[in-house]
């Protein structure tokens, strides 16, 4: 969906919620006068208990866990209350127009239910109201936070991963074991795998036996001694995690939320699979940073 048409939708509903209220103004205003309320007082309620009402809703947009269904308590109460007081301005037609006090029931106790909660909401209504605005406060100051944490201790984690990887050269100066056991003598290659080394004949020489050179057998690959000459080295220059989190980022900017794995991102980046993984925790949080910031402006 386009940005117009969601500006489009969002106007839609703040007409359908401001023509709701002015419907459910007409009662709550007769009934806050029927149980006392002076004219400034009966013109304030209705934004009491519907104002709250939007705040509840907004709030279980925001926050998560425990906080949301919190709110979404007090949403429902309040909802409930509302439905409760426009029922009753429309069930008794003395109601309308809330000149005189008057009892909301014939039955008493009934009269004096419906008495205690008009008269309740809006102490209901500052209690509920700064407890949201205080968790939505705590969530995002509490959010930003974690948030900073997890960058951080991504970046501490590939930054050692990629230290840990990278070879430490050898003093300058020494010379390589390889180059010091260099013999002028001759060296008998080794023999090719599935050829039987009985079969080979030995190479005469007029030397002595015990000079003689001797085939070397290898038992297993051979370790790398010395430091590793330019030209065998990777072209591909050491990335910093900074570098690493960009180049994922821009590779799986259209990639689905099914799609972002650790190993895919690691054969796109070409990397480890330990930077792989943390790499895909760390989209996951920013998506989902960023499907909280449009919830909000939206």
């Amino acid at each position: 969906m386009n940005r117009f048409a969601k500006s489009l939708l969002v106007a839609a509903l703040v007409a359908v919620v401001g023509m709701a209220f002015r419907v459910s103004w007409n009662a709550q205003h007769d009934v806050a006068r029927t149980v006392g309320a002076d004219n400034i007082a009966a013109f304030l309620y209705p934004f009491v208990v519907d104002g709250l009402m939007a705040l509840a809703l907004v709030a279980t947009l925001v926050l998560t866990g425990k906080d949301r269904t919190f709110a979404l308590r007090v949403l429902a109460g309040y909802t409930a209350a509302s439905l409760v007081l426009n029922y009753v301005h429309g069930l008794v037609p003395a109601l309308r127009g809330g000149e005189a006090r008057m009892q909301l029931a014939d039955w008493a106790p009934a009269n004096w239910a419906l008495v205690l909660l008009a008269t309740s909401l809006p102490v209901g209504a500052i209690f509920f109201g700064s407890d949201l605005v205080a968790k939505v406060l705590h969530h995002r100051t509490t959010h930003s936070a974690d948030q900073d944490e997890a960058n951080q201790s991504l970046t501490n984690r590939l930054g050692s991963d990629l230290q840990e990887s990278t070879p430490e050269p050898p003093p300058t100066g020494t010379e390589s074991p390889a180059s010091e056991s260099a013999d002028p003598s001759p060296v008998v290659a080794s023999e090719p795998v599935g050829v039987p080394v009985a079969e080979v004949e030995p190479v005469k020489s007029a030397e002595p036996p015990a000079l003689r050179p001797v085939a070397a057998v290898e038992s297993g690959p051979r370790r790398a001694t010395g430091r590793v000459p330019e030209s065998a080295r990777t072209p591909r220059p050491t990335r910093t995690p900074d570098e690493l989190l960009a180049e994922a980022r821009l590779s799986t900017a259209d990639w689905p939320d099914e799609k972002l794995t650790a190993e895919a991102i690691r054969k796109a980046v070409r990397t480890s699979s330990a930077n792989g993984r943390l790499l895909r925790d760390a989209l996951k949080a920013e998506r989902a940073a960023r499907v909280v910031v449009e919830a909000e402006a939206a």
